[in-house]
């Protein structure tokens, strides 16, 4: 009786329990990161094959039990376990999973998976590159990747200088852009809130699929799409102020009138000397700007088709008066599936407008800002145009007005780009792809400039002054057409062997137009239109037309043993008949050895060594070099009459072929704890053989051109790169850290030119400052070497022996090192002085979150470079009467009295090219540090599924040694701007602080 009722009992406790865990339906919504619904992300009851996806609105319906746990998961965020309890409605929002977000990476024609990438390939995302409010999309790059140096200007919309891996040949080219699988020009034009990721290529592993265009790397851009799920709108916006805080120290009225006296023994006899004005020349052309940039996408998708449109807005006002950058985008994504076929395209347009730094008489504005007098007034409303400037005669020197150099008149840079791609894809059978694609780029550039006739000499004389209007109007167009075709081959035999192959056909179809036409008008200020008074036009145009065959492929057993082969065959119209084709050979290996068993339970998530060698190639050189041209901008006297003739335009080359660039990597990578610590470390040895160097020929071959193409010489360029992170993703406070670090180091090895052979770039005051030579680094700075200044006459006439009774050389010069030992300064005299390009570059990212608080900081710098400062000629040099530096104060004026500034107007040798003027360009810069702050969904309004408000500084703080306004110089836009220009600072457009206020919305 008892065991029955304990039976009784027992199926009682059961039944009841049975009753309470009966199966129930629950229903959720799931969400992204941003708040956003995430459709098709898997639902599945832990333990069962009970599951389902969220519809296009992230929501679900699946029968559980309240004892079960239902386990959501979704490609790139970290699954989520829930326990399903009482509960009938579930809200889950999905994290991203940091261990996923690099698993995809962009390559030359495809994508991989990262754990098989066997060459050296750096990613940047979307959000390192929206950390940082820029206005072009190649200026985000800078600090965010080993191996990559980007040198800003603080010019409103101009190009930066991008390198990668340092500069391994005289052409010293950039890297090649892709957009979407379509060679651009360059990424300047691009909205940055549209890239989705940039990988950057820097190895032949990853760059010798693109052959012929791939030798200083390559930088791939993919834009975003629309994802499945319903419509969502995005809105980013900011706007805040540009300003500059650093000035040149320069003369007051005072202090310039003594030094005019003593110096120089120049008493101004103009009246405005005695006016007591002391205008500061910084300030008047130095000035606080606002910008602005408003972004907006809508983006979506179904099950078979997706897409994203956006329009975006950008307005740039300089640090500099009527420097201005504006640009409007449009671009529209889409993607369609039809059975096994697949449809899409990407289309970009763009216009900007840019009102440039402008010149006058070859002088940047900052030069013309050291050198005024400071007595004179900006504006003179009895002079012509308005403006004041000096009197020669009175004044004793001729220095520009630089606010009217720069605000007289007008002029802008305006360019419409047109960009896209339209491709086709088909499956032809299991793992068989065929994809057709066609690219093309429209840039059309104008350039406009008007000056209207000026006088800014108020006592009657011409020292400023011109009595015409002069019109400027150039033109430019740029169409390039890509056709590419592909078969793609994916398998996998016997769950361990896993083959693709690709196999490409690629034709590269591009023209350039240019016409430039100016003249004068010596009528009116009012006709802004060129004419035929004192006109003159040019024009130009070229085609050039490169084929390319590509055979890939890659293998890996099991995922731990990798292979990577590519060979590319190019043919190029810059080349003749007899060397018109290049071949680009590759292969990689790789062992992903936490993949081994006996690695298993180790900690080792990642660990892979890899190395690439192969080689890519180089045609950027000028068109037509190996045949004769012609040309009709050729004069010849006959019967006294200067006549229009035709003759030949330089010497050809008909033997004239690819430059060729070996490439050697070696590199390995670490994980730990589910990567939550990675690292890379990478060595690297790129030689460049057959350069395509310009050499220069006499004149009596040609007078038209100076030069002559040929392959010739060779050289060197290897460095490590070393990444390093941290990732905390767990708990309410979230941080991590990002260092990357490079060196790089370039030598020239033979410049083909006998053994005293050398190539001489910029100049300053008619003297070189850069050069290449065999057994030293490309671009140099070469000139004397100071040791002090000469304190007596038996100290200059203990180094000057050549010539004893010399008296060009006095005590309070600049003593120079007779490196030769022949008693005289002269060339042969002149030292490597230093190096433009860094020994190291840096980047570290800091992040970190507290529930809804975000906090970035972002520090960059360089290491190891030098800068030639022209602007210590300007404030020390001394040559004549200009307004210099307060440093003058405290010139030589007798024996101890200084012992680094020079006499006032010495020997011409004190303005020699020299070491005198070489600075360490080092510097750490605070790029970006900005705090944000996310509302919780439902705050503000229920249609409001994100809103993140920020503020953000850029370049608050720079630690360096430099005396210039910036140390950050590359090539100066306003000069010239070539390579060998790179580090030389003319008066360099300094980059501006910043203090910008934005939100972030998602709808």
């Amino acid at each position: 009786m008892i065991k029955l009722k304990i039976t009784l009992i027992a199926l009682l406790v059961m039944c009841g329990h049975l009753a309470f865990s009966q199966t129930k339906t629950v229903s959720g919504t799931v969400l992204d990161d941003t708040g956003a619904p995430l459709a098709g992300a898997s639902v599945i009851v832990d333990g069962t094959n009970n599951g389902t996806q969220t519809d296009f609105d992230g929501n679900f319906t699946i029968s559980a039990s309240e004892d079960d746990t239902l386990v959501i998961s979704y490609i790139g965020f970290v699954r989520q376990r829930i326990a399903v309890g009482g509960q009938s409605n579930i809200q889950v929002q999905m994290d991203i999973d940091s261990t996923e977000l690099d698993e995809i990476v962009v390559v030359a024609y495809g994508s991989q998976s990262r754990a098989e990438v066997t060459g050296a390939i750096s990613s940047v995302s979307s959000e390192e590159l929206n950390a940082v409010p820029v206005a072009t999309a190649d200026q985000a790059l800078q600090g965010r990747a080993a191996g990559i140096t980007v040198v800003n200007t603080g010019s409103p919309g101009a190009a930066p200088n991008v390198r990668i891996r340092g500069v391994g040949s005289p052409t010293g080219q950039g890297p090649l852009y892709v957009i979407d699988g379509v060679i651009s020009t360059g990424i300047g034009n691009l909205n940055p809130n549209d890239i989705e990721s940039i990988n950057v290529l820097k190895d032949a592993s990853t760059a010798a699929s693109y052959g012929s265009q791939a030798a200083n790397g390559v930088v791939i851009v993919t834009t975003k799409r629309g994802k499945p799920g319903k419509v969502s709108v995005s809105l980013n916006s900011y706007t805040g102020f540009n300003y500059t805080t650093k000035r040149f120290d320069v003369l007051n009225t005072q202090q310039y009138l003594q030094y005019a006296n003593e110096a120089f023994g120049v008493t101004p006899s103009s009246p405005l000397s005695s006016s007591g004005l002391n205008t500061n020349w910084q300030e008047q052309i130095f000035r606080s700007g606002i910008i602005q940039s408003h972004d907006m996408s809508v983006s979506g998708g179904g099950e078979n088709s997706d897409f994203r449109i956006s329009g975006s807005f950008l307005d740039q006002e300089g640090t500099i008066v009527e420097t201005n950058y504006s640009r409007h985008n449009f671009r529209a994504n889409s993607n369609f599936t039809l059975g096994k076929i697949r449809v899409g395209e990407t289309l970009s347009l763009s216009f900007s407008e840019q009102n440039p730094e402008r010149q006058g008489g070859g002088r940047s504005l900052i030069e013309h800002a050291i050198k005024a007098a400071p007595y004179l007034p900006v504006y003179n409303p009895n002079n012509l145009g308005g403006f004041q400037g000096p009197n020669s005669a009175s004044d004793g020197q001729d220095a520009d007005n630089p606010v009217r150099v720069q605000t007289l008149g007008q002029a802008e840079n305006r360019v419409v780009d047109i960009f896209g791609n339209l491709y086709g894809e088909v499956d032809i059978f299991e793992g068989l792809t065929f994809r057709t694609q066609f690219g093309l780029q429209n840039t059309q550039t104008s350039f406009d400039q008007f000056v209207p006739s000026y006088n800014d000499d108020s006592e009657g004389g011409s020292t400023h002054a011109v009595g015409f209007a002069t019109i400027t109007k150039n033109r430019q167009n740029f169409r390039r057409l890509l056709l590419t075709n592909s078969l793609n081959y994916e398998t996998t035999i016997a769950d361990v062997h896993n083959i693709d192959v690709l196999l490409l056909a690629e034709k590269n179809d591009s023209e350039f137009e240019q016409l430039e036409t100016s003249s004068q008008n010596s009528i009116t200020n009012e006709v802004n239109q060129v004419s035929n008074d004192a006109s003159n036009l040019i024009s130009r145009s070229e085609d050039v037309t490169k084929i390319g065959y590509l055979a890939r492929l890659n293998y890996n057993y099991d995922g731990r043993y990798l292979i990577a082969a590519s060979i590319r065959r190019d043919g190029s119209s810059r080349f003749g008949p007899e060397k018109k084709w290049g071949t680009f050979p590759s292969i990689a290996l790789g062992w992903n050895i936490a993949e081994e068993n006996f690695l298993e339970g180790s900690g080792l998530s990642t660990l892979k060594l890899r190395g690439s060698y192969g080689s890519t190639g180089f045609d950027e050189i000028p068109n037509y070099q190996f045949t004769s041209t012609l040309t009709s901008n050729f004069f010849y006297p006959i019967g006294g009459v200067a006549a229009v003739g035709t003759t030949i335009n330089g010497v050809p080359n008909p033997n004239v072929g690819w430059e060729e660039k070996i490439m050697t990597n070696v590199g390995i990578d670490f994980g730990f704890n589910n990567n939550q610590f990675t690292a890379s470390v990478e060595y690297y040895n790129n030689t460049s053989d057959e350069l395509l160097i310009q050499k220069p020929i006499p004149p009596t071959l040609t007078p038209n051109q100076a030069f002559i193409v040929e392959n010739v010489g060779s050289s060197e360029t290897k460095g490590f790169e070393i990444t390093l992170g941290y990732n905390d993703f767990e708990g309410d406070f979230k941080w991590s850290a990002d260092l990357n670090l490079a060196t790089t180091d370039n030598e020239m090895k033979s410049l083909g030119l006998g053994p005293d052979g050398e190539i001489f770039g910029a100049n300053f005051e008619s003297a070189p400052i850069s050069r290449i030579a065999e057994g030293e680094s490309l671009f140099h700075f070469y000139g004397l070497v100071t040791d002090g200044i000469y304190q007596s006459q038996e100290e200059v006439d203990a180094v000057l022996t050549f010539d004893p009774g010399q008296t060009t050389v006095a005590p309070g010069d600049i003593r120079f090192k007779d490196l030769n030992g022949d008693g005289q300064i002269n060339s042969d005299d002149r030292a490597v002085i230093g190096n433009p390009y860094p020994e190291i570059t840096y980047g570290l990212n800091l992040s970190a979150s507290y529930k809804n608080w975000d906090l970035n900081m972002f520090i960059n710098g360089l290491y190891g470079n030098d800068i030639y400062n022209t602007n210590i000629y300007d404030l020390e040099g001394m040559p004549r009467l200009f307004n210099a530096g307060t440093g003058v104060l405290d010139r030589w004026t007798g024996p101890g009295t200084s012992n680094s500034i020079p006499r006032a107007g010495g020997a011409p040798q004190n303005l020699a090219i020299s070491d005198r003027f070489v600075e360490d360009g080092s510097f750490t810069r605070l790029k970006n540090i900005a705090l944000g702050y996310t509302f919780k969904e439902g705050t503000i309004t229920d249609w409001v599924s994100k809103l993140r408000v920020y503020v953000s500084g850029q370049n608050l703080i720079t630690i360096t040694d430099y005396s210039g306004l910036d140390p950050e110089i590359g090539a100066s836009s306003v000069i010239n701007n070539s390579i060998f220009e790179y580090g030389i600072d003319r008066g360099t457009y300094p980059q501006p602080k910043s203090i910008i206020l934005g939100l972030q919305a998602n709808f």
